[in-house]
């Protein structure tokens, strides 16, 4: 992690409310909506309909402001994967099989390069998920959209008996699974800082191998791989690691969670905040930092999900309500 100033000031330290994303007013929008017409959401991270023996379960995300680093440098090839991983993550952190996609583009006019790049990455993500394609719509509304957006829903099926717990328990262990890097979440923030005295197309300084834009559009791991492994080993709850960045933790019950053997962040994050002067704290607030999919589980059958996995143990689960993590306390 960077230093700031021996004065102490923070120059142009850039946090992801600066560049126009504001975390806890998106929360208490979203809040607000869901109060509105009286949803009742049964996780955190997907809804699910009683449909008798099992539920079915949705969810919905897109892929953000990463589509303009994509657009930057016409690569669109890897934004699909993106798309399918945003919202498959989310069910398997609900301890759901997801089982079929629908996408959405809005397009200011019809492109074809365009779009067969994004079916490529879509075909790479759903091969890789395990999923059905059961349609898409493709609209064109150059009143309404500038350049492009891609949106998609995902549908699974579980037994009752096979959701998560949600609720971490004091005493747990904390499993921690690598990310491919920034993912799809906190571009905003990433695009800013970069840009400031580089362009997409310049060499990634800690790896002149590919260029910034490339580094940046790595796609998000997809981690359906874990589903059966968490059923096997007990797991209570699971954390996606994605918007609000090391803060998801608490989605899986207040609790204190007490991250003291990390997994290293991948070098674009240095280069993030080194670039914007970014916080420590921000910068664990708004990215994934290494680690995109957490788990908690009983301590006793870490090992044996470990051996199985490429996971690692990160930490536990205490009394309290915090997230600490590298000296910070979230």
């Amino acid at each position: 992690m960077t230093d700031h100033d021996e004065d102490g000031s923070e120059g142009d330290e850039l946090t992801y409310a600066d560049t126009g994303v504001d975390i806890e007013a998106s929360e208490d929008a979203t809040a607000a909506l869901l109060e509105a017409f009286g949803s009742d959401l049964t996780t955190e991270y997907a809804g699910l309909l009683d449909i008798g023996d099992r539920y079915l379960a949705l969810a919905t995300d897109g892929v953000g402001t990463k589509l303009l680093v994509a657009e930057a440098i016409e690569d669109f090839s890897t934004i699909g994967i993106d798309c399918i991983a945003m919202n498959v993550n989310d069910l398997v952190a609900a301890g759901v099989e997801p089982v079929a996609f629908v996408d959405y583009l809005a397009i200011d006019e019809p492109d074809d390069d365009l779009t067969n790049e994004i079916g490529e990455g879509l075909a790479v993500g759903l091969e890789e998920a395990d999923l059905t394609l059961l349609g898409g719509e493709t609209a064109v509304m150059p009143e309404v959209v500038t350049g492009f957006d891609l949106a998609g829903t995902c549908a699974g099926l579980t037994g009752k008996d096979e959701i998560l717990e949600g609720e971490a328990a004091v005493g747990d262990a904390l499993v921690g699974f690598p990310s491919n890097g920034i993912h799809s979440n906190g571009l905003t923030l990433a695009r800013e800082a970069v840009t400031r005295d580089h362009e997409y197309a310049d060499s990634f300084p800690l790896n002149p191998e590919v260029s910034i834009g490339e580094e940046l559009l790595r796609p998000t791991r997809i981690y359906t791989d874990l589903l059966e492994p968490m059923r096997d080993h007990d797991v209570r709850a699971a954390a996606h690691v994605t918007g609000g960045g090391w803060t998801n933790l608490s989605r899986m019950g207040e609790r204190r969670y007490v991250i003291d053997d990390p997994l290293p962040a991948q070098p674009i994050f240095e280069f993030v905040q080194e670039e914007g002067d970014v916080s420590d704290e921000e910068m664990h607030r708004t990215f994934n930092m290494g680690t995109g999919f957490v788990v908690a589980l009983p301590a006793d059958r870490t090992e044996s999900l470990v051996a199985e996995t490429d996971g690692q143990v990160i930490g536990r689960v205490g009394e309290g309500n915090a997230v600490e993590i590298r000296d910070l306390t979230l």
